[in-house]
Order: C-alpha cells, then structure tokens, then sequence
C-alpha cells in the first residue's frame, strides 16, 4: 500500500511532499518528494505521522487496567480510536495482593500484543504527594516485593514510579535497573540531593513532571531541577491545559529536546465523557472533562487522549510539530525501550496517524490494517 501526503513526520524529520509504503505489517519504505507510481491513497492535504505511544494510561472509554481482561481491551480500542497505537497499561495504588494479580493478567495481554507493557504508579509513593493514589495503602519497598512484582511480569514490566526519599528507594531503583525496568521518579517529596542521587543510581524517567511532586524553588530546587539538568533524563509531561500552564510545558519541552515524553494519565473517563468513576479504590468526579477526586478536589489523572495533547502543545503551547510528534512517539519508545514502534522507519511496524490541517485525527493505520 503506498501512500503520498502533503507533509509525512518521521519522528526524525519532516519532508512535504512525501510518501510511505506499507508491506504487510511494516514500513517499507519512506521517502521525498512524489511517490514512483500513482498512490493507493492520496492525502495532499493531510499531514502522516507515526502511531502515538502513550507510557502512561490508566484507563479509557469508561474501564480501567485494573477491570480485567475487557476492560483493558475498552481501554486499547478506545485510545487506538485517537491515534495511540503503542500503549502501556499503568496501575495505581492497590494492596500488594490485588496489584501482583492484575500485574499477572496484563502480562498475559502484553504477550498477545494489546499492551506494550506494565507501569506500576505505586504503591511505593510520599503520603505527602500521594494526590489520586489511596494514601492508607502506601507502603514502603522491598527487596521480596520488589521481586515478587517482577516476576509476576514476567518480562513485561517496563516502568515503576516511586518516591526515592522512602527507606529503601535507592536501593529499589538499583534493583530496577538490574532487573531492566526504568525506575521513574514520581508523587515524591524527595529534595534536590535526593533526586540527584536516585538519578545516580538508575532512575531515569520523571513521572508527570511538575504534578505531585516537591515543587521548584530558588533554595531547594526539589526533584524538577535534577531532572530537567540531568542530560539523560526523560521528564513526562502532560499536556491537557490542566495539569501545566502552557509556559510550563515549553520550559519543560525546551530544555529537554528529545527527552520530553508526552503522557496522558488517562483514566476511565477518556472518550467517555463526564461522569462519576474510580482510579483504583478511589471516586471520581468528572466535570466539563476535568477529573477529580470526590473527597477532596485533586486532580485524579486526566480524560486526555495522545491526538488532544499533541494538538494542545503545538496550537496552544507554541511548540514545533516536528518536536510534538517526537515527544509523543519516538521519545516515549526509547523511553520504555520499545523496538520498531515510534517513527516511520523502514522495518519499523506500520503504524500511522493521519491528522488534517487543524491536527485532527482522520484515519489510524495500525499493524498495516485501516482501524479508523
């Protein structure tokens, strides 16, 4: 299937008018300029970019990762709809029982393929910045949990934040690494030291940076400075007008080309609408699109999806689309790990994204198949 476009991304670079060619489920070919025989499909107004990969998803379509086997499945084929191809099933805080069993059926999805992996958000996070996370079920690592995570993965665990200030956070993130999982630092009260030294240690992602954890400051810069100084670093960033100002995110994003991964946090309310749902054993409430908690008013995830962020940081924030669509595609790959998925490489799974003029998705090619 050839395909021509008026601008086709990569993720690497930019060319206007270019072509790709899909062979079965992978890219075979990327080019310049008008295609060596007349398109399948025809797109000169559209710009193509590869399948969105989101690190960082708790639910959507109005189910959870934590509901079981259709559930996770609502949640696939309601992002897959927005142009995310490439997902990872994320957990909140649960009791170590409830969390290893939902960890063993995600991996069971992760080696058919519907999820590119397990995030545990929890439950090793600061009672300070738990924000949506049940703070009665916070618990402090260990050597055996930490194990016994790992090898309900099996293989498949791909990320876990926590907070390295808490007795033995330098010692998990060590274990982390050794184990190949990224340990990300996140809902954290750790200072600048602290930071400094989990990032020594290992850890090398920054879960939702800015959000639930210690703030910037000119005497004690926290966990964000480190983070955003630190060369090799990646910094999650959420880009729904929420969760961070629009200066926020261009800070961010700027002093970290190439390292900025765009998230979502989604929970269940994503392409659901507004409602009354649960991120883990805690209410929420969902108005005008915003997610909070029942109780107390903070903010419980986000309903965004990868298409609406990556919108919101071009048309809102001002960043370059070539910079938003790495961010949102071949950052978060490399992030996790993740081969052949983030850009429109020969080899590369046939993953693609069709946005108009105004960035709206039109059309999603994922595995070499048309699903929207």
């Amino acid at each position: 299937m050839l395909i021509s476009a008026g601008l086709v991304v990569t993720s690497a670079r930019a060319v206007a008018p270019g072509w790709v060619l899909v062979e079965g489920d992978r890219i075979a070919d990327v080019q310049e300029g008008l295609p060596p025989r007349p398109p399948d499909l025809e797109l000169p107004n559209a710009t193509i970019v590869p399948g969105y990969v989101d690190a960082h998803v708790h639910g959507g379509g109005g189910a959870s990762f934590d509901d079981g086997d259709e559930g996770a499945a609502t949640v696939a084929c309601a992002h897959l709809g927005h142009g995310t191809t490439t997902i990872t099933a994320s957990l909140v805080t649960d009791d170590a029982a409830s969390l290893e069993r939902s960890v063993r059926e995600l991996a069971e999805l992760a080696k058919d393929g519907l999820v590119a992996g397990i995030h545990l958000e929890g439950p090793w996070l600061s009672p300070r910045q738990a924000g949506a996370h049940d703070p009665n079920l916070l618990s402090e690592p260990t050597p055996r949990r930490v194990e016994s995570f790992v090898d309900a993965a099996g293989g498949h665990l791909r990320m876990v934040t926590l907070a390295p200030e808490l007795p033995g956070g330098l010692d998990t993130i060590r274990r982390l690494d050794a184990a190949g999982v990224v340990a990300a630092i996140g809902h954290t009260d750790a200072t600048y030291d602290i930071a400094s030294a989990a990032l020594d240690a290992g850890a090398t992602v920054g879960t939702h940076l800015f959000n639930a954890m210690r703030g910037l400051h000119h005497r004690e810069p926290g966990p964000v400075a480190a983070l955003l100084e630190h060369p090799h670093a990646y910094v999650e960033l959420i880009a729904d007008g929420v969760h961070l100002h629009p200066a926020v995110l261009r800070l961010a994003a700027t002093r970290k080309p190439g390292r900025a991964v765009l998230v979502t946090d989604a929970m269940a309310a994503a392409g659901a609408g507004d409602g009354d749902y649960a991120l883990g054993t805690m209410a929420v409430e969902v108005r005008d699109g915003v997610a909070r908690l029942a109780d107390t008013g903070l903010i419980a995830g986000s309903t965004l999806t990868m298409a609406a962020a990556v919108k919101f940081a071009v048309q809102v924030a001002g960043l370059p689309l070539e910079d938003v669509v790495r961010a949102a595609t071949a950052s978060p790959a490399a992030m996790l790990g993740l081969d052949r998925v983030g850009s429109l490489c020969p080899g590369f799974r046939a993953d693609l994204v069709v946005l108009d003029g105004d960035l709206n998705v039109l059309r999603v090619l994922h595995r070499g198949q048309w699903v929207r």
